[in-house]
């Protein structure tokens, strides 16, 4: 009798036409390093460091498909001013020997529509809490539009020389507002049924796939529950609770029947209704309050306990769901979550899991991975207050390794 050899995760893979030096991803975490909307010096620098880290990827978050998709205005949208900028950034990760992939994708509701001076969209009229106001419902003779906003962002990532696109189907954004049947109450081809909830999730990706062709990887992150209700499938009520895992497996399903897709990357949470999910850990709520101003941090006083609920933390945390999505397909599928050390990347190779992403360890120590794989005992520093999130409305970093809070480790 003979078995499979475990994956090395520090191994060569293969990503559709890529081939990396390893399976780990430094994952899209918005950097707030783009205050004029274009790549700075010090954008640059932190994604050099993460590849220098050691990741095969780093992905660049948030590249907007246009104006009215930032969460704000000081947030990268895809056009050709930001192209010069965007080529240094990724001629800089190239030369760490790691490649780059650009998070593209249009923040719906999440948008701040104040700041940017345009209406936040949706799949229907629901609050857009950033700009105080409600979304414009995108109709149907708008569609094509749209998607030539995700066609031509995707081509001037190319240009950049991004070697991936990831499209963000999760957290509420646009395309997963338009899956989530909390939130998209359409009686047209759009709304309804789940097949007509994932149309315009389908259309993105081959819209994209048919603007890039084939030489550039392209994977999805896909919400697997919304953080609404019960995360299981088949439970409750679907008018009430959020997008769930059945649905995400189904839908996974459907992009797997299409053909446009590389990988899938399963994520949770609602930037909207349960932002905590995605992270689990500490809740920062007074901090997250003092990022803001007036209305704002007069609500997240208020609300934080309802808003930012607190979530245990343990390696591996959404392995559980994940695990389901990744029953259901055959593509690759990218394990984000709680990954910081050699035992949770080896269960993730163990489960099936073709890669893994990284996120708040690497912010504490960008060459974790370097690290690791030198020495398998390594443990990561990162605490999980999630300190750091409050940080992306300024420059996204880790307090604790900038000295800003005491290490608990110390």
């Amino acid at each position: 009798m003979t078995t499979t050899p475990p994956i090395d995760p520090f191994a060569p893979a293969t990503l559709g036409p890529l081939q990396l030096r390893n399976r780990l991803i430094k994952c899209a975490t918005f950097e707030g390093m783009t205050p004029d909307a274009v790549v700075t010096d010090e954008l640059i620098e932190f994604h050099r460091e993460h590849a220098a880290g050691g990741v095969a990827i780093s992905t660049v978050a948030y590249c907007a498909i246009s104006p009215e998709g930032r969460t704000d205005r000081h947030q990268i949208w895809m056009r050709p001013e930001a192209v010069h900028g965007l080529r240094r950034l990724t001629d800089a990760i190239h030369g760490e020997g790691a490649l780059a992939a650009a998070q593209l994708g249009h923040a719906g509701a999440v948008a701040n529509s104040v700041s940017n001076g345009a209406k936040a969209l949706g799949p229907t009229a629901i609050p857009a809490p950033m700009g105080m106001s409600l979304t414009k419902k995108v109709t149907v003779d708008e569609m094509p539009a749209l998607l030539e906003k995700f066609a031509t962002a995707a081509k001037i990532a190319v240009d950049s020389g991004f070697d991936a696109l990831e499209i963000h189907c999760g957290h509420n954004y646009l395309i997963s507002s338009f899956l989530s049947p909390l939130l998209n109450h359409r009686r047209d081809q759009y709304g309804g049924s789940l097949v007509n909830r994932a149309r315009l999730a389908r259309e993105v990706l081959e819209t994209v796939r048919n603007a890039v062709g084939s030489d550039v990887a392209v994977w999805a992150k896909l919400n697997m529950y919304d953080g609404v209700g019960k995360p299981g499938p088949g439970r409750g009520p679907k008018p009430w609770r959020g997008f769930n895992v059945d649905e995400a497996c189904e839908t996974a399903r459907l992009f797997e029947s299409d053909g446009f897709l590389d990988a899938i990357e399963p994520t949770a949470g609602s930037s909207l209704l349960n932002p905590m999910y995605l992270f689990h850990g500490d809740a920062p709520r007074a901090e997250f309050a003092d990022a803001f101003q007036g209305v704002m941090r007069t609500g997240l006083k208020i609300g934080g306990p309802v808003f930012l609920k607190a979530y245990p933390y343990h390696d591996a945390y959404l392995l559980p769901l994940a695990k389901e999505l990744r029953k259901a397909v055959k593509l690759p599928v990218i394990l984000l979550g709680g990954i910081t050390d050699r035992e949770s990347m080896d269960l993730a190779m163990r489960e099936g899991f073709d890669f893994v992403a990284m996120g708040r360890a690497l912010l504490r120590e960008p060459d974790l991975p370097t690290r690791i794989e030198a020495d398998p005992a390594t443990q990561s520093r990162c605490v999980h207050c999630n300190l750091c999130m409050p940080t992306i409305y300024s420059s996204t970093r880790c307090p604790i390794r900038t000295g800003e809070v005491p290490d608990p480790l110390a």
